[in-house]
């Protein structure tokens, strides 16, 4: 799986852009704000057409545009596809593949992975639970239309539903809408922490080897799923699920309408992490955070070789410079094989990686440097 060219135009500070990569490692270095970070943005948004930094499509189009194009040409599962995805100001953008519009943005996920490892991932485990739901998203999105479908129309209704809680005493009627999106909450979170269960069991099992072989076997990682207070075994079929979850709104129908925030739910769920069955984002020191991070990632990666038989894209945002010399050297081992991209403000420090191609980005021009 690899982007063997890319075309931007009006992207972020892209005014035009065509580039052709190499299928192994590509580094793209320069001086902050020249654009190094929006070149990644814009190949990670062809995996999903979703940003890591944006909420809104129209963020991604250069303030002087009403529209903007990102144009790649992919390899995958050993076909080759043109994907486009069109961004416009007041309209729907428009995706298509081999010039075939696209229903739904999950199908670009058939298409092209990737695994985004950026500076603000290195304190995963610090975070808050949002984080990591959105690190589980993330992937989970990408392995499994069906999740993705359920995540979209969950986050659709659950806005509904917030409304309703802020507003209902102003007009009352609104809680006889009240069961009608309870219920179909249930049902679409059913299938998230069903899902979520069974990939945090396979993510676990790759996380704690990683980090054993990068601790030299003296920690042992440890993953665990932190879910809806009644389901004691969340990797049970959805519609076991499904009534436990009603079950749990109906006992927090009062706390919520009191507090007018939606209090049950998988938007509520957690990652923990533990080291030496310690709480990490309690206990562990920034080193130890650190590691456990890099480790969740390249499992991440992982799993979608697992998954695909290929590696996903990998993009290493300015990560590097971030890390101590031997945690740099333990990541560059690890990503052997697959195309790489790599964001950093020089050319030099990155030996071992192999062959491949540098560019220097500078005002949203990028030139090949070999």
């Amino acid at each position: 799986m690899r982007v063997d060219w890319l075309e931007l135009e009006g992207f972020r500070n892209y005014e035009t852009l065509r580039a052709a990569f190499a299928p192994g490692v590509n580094v793209l270095y320069g001086e902050n704000a020249q654009g190094k970070t929006n070149l990644l943005e814009a190949v990670g948004y062809l995996a999903g057409a979703r940003s890591h930094r944006a909420r809104m499509d129209r963020e991604l189009i250069a303030f002087d545009r009403d529209r903007a194009t990102v144009r790649a040409g992919l390899e995958s599962r050993g076909r080759e596809f043109q994907v486009e995805a069109q961004l416009f100001r007041g309209q729907r953008r428009r995706l298509t593949s081999n010039g075939v519009r696209l229903k739904t943005a999950g199908e670009l996920n058939q298409i092209l992975r990737t695994v985004l490892f950026c500076p603000e991932d290195l304190m995963l485990i610090r975070a808050g639970s949002g984080e990591r739901r959105r690190f589980l998203d993330d992937s989970l999105c990408q392995l499994k239309p069906r999740y993705a479908a359920a995540l979209q129309e969950y986050h659709r209704l659950y806005e509904h539903k917030r409304r309703i809680l802020r507003d209902w005493e102003d007009k009352p009627s609104l809680l006889e809408l009240l069961p009608d999106f309870n219920d179909r909450m249930a049902r679409c979170g059913a299938i998230l922490i069903h899902y979520r269960a069974f990939y945090i069991e396979k993510l676990a099992r790759r996380a704690a080897a990683i980090h054993a072989d990068f601790s030299g076997g003296r920690e042992e990682m440890g993953l665990s799923y932190q879910t809806v207070s009644n389901i004691s075994d969340p990797r049970k079929p959805s519609q076991e699920l499904y009534p436990l979850l009603l079950e749990h709104q109906e006992a927090h129908r009062r706390a919520e309408l009191e507090s007018r925030q939606c209090l049950s739910g998988p938007h509520k769920d957690d990652l923990i992490v533990t080291i030496d069955g310690r709480g990490a984002k309690q206990f562990a020191s920034q080193g130890q955070t650190r590691t456990a991070a890099l480790s969740l990632k390249l499992a991440e990666r992982e799993l979608h070789y697992d998954d695909l038989g290929e590696w996903p894209v990998l993009l290493l945002d300015d990560v590097l410079s971030e890390l101590d010399k031997r945690r740099r050297d333990f990541v560059l081992r690890r990503i052997n094989g697959g195309q790489v991209f790599i964001t950093c403000c020089q050319e030099d420090g990155l030996d071992g990686l192999g062959e491949g191609s540098t560019f220097h980005i500078r005002a949203g021009k990028l030139v090949e440097s070999r």
